[in-house]
């Protein structure tokens, strides 16, 4: 019944639906590309029909595929990127392990310690997240002092090293490749809500590209189909 009501009054099957959403976050396509690419299969969707279906669909796939998510490494690199919001440069905190697969990211409209603490935490309560042995960061000044907060109320080991290294945080720098790409044909956000809907969208479909869903295997384009499905109790 919950599946039923999650797509009640849609004029399309789910099937098509999941289709459109998973093609949006996975390759870098506009929501006019895939009006014309559901066109040239006998699909009269509108472009904004496409885009409301991902803001409203994209966090619940990525909240439902969290619970599996593989065990990460205790070796942390973190970074964050910039994002265009409404012709704004915002902040995407994002954190990966030693195998280059994702801990946690957050959006953020502030680069200082309390939007440092606040993403370290969340990644710190994410379930597919061990604890930390080493966090890897770059030269912001706001890393050592959001650890130390965290470190007085107990919420890291007080053997957790932070080493400031930019040559080695070049795992996570590169991994930011793959969601710019994906943010650019869209030409930025128009709002902070619709940019971390999105955005939780592109992580996800990250995660499942990388290999880090259990059961389903790096690279397999149909098995990740028939993984969104059953978390929407459709058929592939």
């Amino acid at each position: 019944m919950r599946e039923q009501h999650l797509f009640k009054w849609r004029h399309f099957e789910t099937a098509i639906i999941l289709l459109c959403v998973r093609w949006y976050l996975r390759y870098a396509l506009s929501y006019r590309d895939l009006e014309e690419m559901m066109r040239e299969r006998g699909l009269q969707v509108d472009h904004t029909t496409i885009y409301r279906w991902v803001q409203r669909y994209a966090p619940e796939l990525e909240k439902r595929c969290r619970p599996h998510l593989k065990t990460t490494s205790d070796s942390w690199r973190v970074d964050e990127t910039y994002v265009n919001v409404k012709g704004v440069w915002m902040y995407l905190y994002r954190a990966v392990d030693s195998q280059g697969n994702t801990l946690e990211f957050h959006l953020s409209t502030t680069r200082d310690t309390q939007a440092a603490q606040r993403f370290l935490g969340k990644a710190l309560n994410a379930s597919h997240t061990s604890i930390p042995r080493v966090i890897t960061v770059d030269k912001n000044a706001a890393y050592p002092k959001a650890l130390n907060e965290l470190n007085a109320a107990r919420a890291v080991p007080a053997s957790c090293e932070l080493r400031q290294s930019k040559y080695l945080n070049n795992l996570v720098e590169q991994d930011h490749r793959f969601i710019k790409r994906l943010v650019k044909p869209g030409m930025g956000f128009f709002s902070f809500e619709t940019a971390w809907r999105t955005l939780q969208g592109y992580e996800v479909m990250h995660t499942m590209r990388k290999g880090q869903v259990q059961k389903v295997d790096k690279g397999d384009s149909l098995s990740q189909a028939a993984f969104i499905a059953r978390l929407f109790g459709a058929v592939a």
